[in-house]
């Protein structure tokens, strides 16, 4: 697919834009996690990011990388080794995994005032 057809399939509100990209929590949890430790294989990212499946983290991975902001490096090695890391597109979500953080931390907070 060009990217003319990807940008035609877009909503036209940045928000919703940025929410079919990455608008699921196991998509955000990739984008964590690859962020906050870099480069990961397959086996890695999926202990890291806790309960997700083996199809369900692969099928998002696939969406990522589809979408330019994971990288799959594959080597040809026996067994082959894959490692998954964040593109130059994909790492600048940074700012916006930040917001999230900072914004969840004061919501525990405020809940913790509140008690």
């Amino acid at each position: 697919m060009t990217n003319e057809e990807k940008l035609a399939g877009l909503p036209a509100c940045p928000v919703e834009t940025t929410l079919t990209l990455i608008g699921n929590k196991w998509q955000v949890l990739i984008l964590r996690d690859l962020k906050r430790i870099g480069t990961l294989r397959f086996k890695e990212l999926q202990r890291s990011i806790g309960k997700i499946s083996q199809k369900v983290l692969t099928s998002n991975l696939r969406a990522m990388e589809d979408n330019g902001l994971v990288h799959r490096e594959v080597y040809a090695e026996v067994p082959p080794r894959v490692e998954y890391s964040l593109t130059e597109l994909g790492q600048s979500l940074g700012p916006v995994l930040d917001a999230m953080d900072a914004w969840g931390t004061g919501y525990k907070e405020l809940l913790r005032q509140t008690a």
